[in-house]
């Protein structure tokens, strides 16, 4: 499953035909954050279904964004993000199975580095995507 595939799975009711590639990745960012969040709202009220669903969803979102990997132009960041997103599919199976807040938190804190970096590229790859097209 590619990762617009994924992002559209998980989060039907938001348009994204319009995105650029660049904006499709922070809906991603924030369509994996926006669950483990509702996971942890699901844990601590013992609707551990309901956890196990979202946390679930956070992680085809996890390898979406993987699969948006190009390990080509993006070299030694490309294989570095790569080992940080299994980490986080890993971690979040563990998190789903023992029920441990700290692990949700754990990715939560991961994905949101990773977003603040990619937010702060917006301009260039903007830029990019408008000269290539």
């Amino acid at each position: 499953m590619n990762g617009l595939q994924a992002y559209q799975r998980v989060n039907a009711q938001t348009s994204i035909t319009d995105a650029d590639p660049h904006r499709l990745i922070q809906l991603l960012y924030n369509g994996a954050i926006d669950r483990i969040n509702m996971a942890k709202a699901k844990l601590q009220a013992k609707d551990y279904y309901g956890k196990s669903q979202l946390i679930n969803k956070a992680i085809e979102i996890v390898g979406g964004l993987r699969s948006f990997l190009d390990f080509e132009k993006g070299g030694e960041l490309a294989s570095q993000l790569e080992a940080l997103y299994d980490y986080m599919e890993r971690t979040l199976l563990e998190a789903s199975a023992k029920n441990d807040m700290a692990k949700l938190d754990e990715v939560i804190s991961l994905l949101r580095s990773i977003k603040e970096g990619w937010d702060g590229i917006r301009e260039e790859a903007v830029t990019q995507t408008a000269h290539v097209g």
